[in-house]
C-alpha cells in the first residue's frame, strides 16, 4: 500500500500542507509515522478522504509536454476487474473520472485504491498514467 507524506497528500487534494496537518490532528484523516518519524497517510485512506471531501483539482507535476490538455492528477479510488476488462475510478480534486482499460494494463500499472495516477482525456478516450517507477 502506498504511503503519502503530508506534502504529497496536500498536492493530491489541492490544499496546503497546513490544511492536511489540521485534518490529521483533528482525526479526520488517519495517519501513521514512517521510519523517520514523519506523518504519512496510507493511499487507501487518502483515496477515501478525497472522495468524501472533493476539493480543487490537484496539479500535474510531471513536467512532460503533451498534446492532451485535459489532465487530471489524483488518486485511484476503485478498480473493478472482470474478464479481460478493468474499470478504474479516480478522484481528481472535485472530479470523479472513470476509465475502461484492459485487465492486463491495469495489472501492469499496479492500479489499486490509493495509487497515484493521472487521467488524460483526449476526445472520448481516457488514458491513465502512473508516476515512473511505481507499480
Amino acid at each position: 500500500m502506498p504511503l503519502y507524506r503530508v506534502r504529497d497528500a496536500a498536492d493530491l487534494l489541492g490544499v496546503s500542507d497546513d490544511t492536511v496537518r489540521r485534518w490529521v490532528d483533528a482525526g479526520s484523516l488517519p495517519s501513521t509515522r514512517d521510519g523517520s518519524g514523519r506523518s504519512v497517510v496510507e493511499g487507501a485512506d487518502l483515496a477515501r478522504f478525497a472522495v468524501e471531501h472533493a476539493a480543487s483539482a490537484a496539479t500535474d507535476t510531471t513536467a512532460v509536454a503533451r498534446s492532451a490538455r485535459n489532465r487530471f492528477a489524483g488518486l485511484v479510488t476503485r478498480v473493478v476487474v472482470d474478464g479481460v476488462m478493468a474499470q478504474v475510478e479516480m478522484q481528481c480534486g472535485p472530479h470523479r473520472v472513470v476509465s475502461l482499460m484492459s485487465r492486463e494494463a491495469a495489472e501492469e500499472m499496479g492500479l489499486a485504491p490509493g495509487s497515484r495516477a493521472t487521467a488524460v482525456v483526449k476526445a472520448t478516450t481516457v488514458i491513465v498514467e502512473t508516476p515512473a517507477g511505481t507499480s
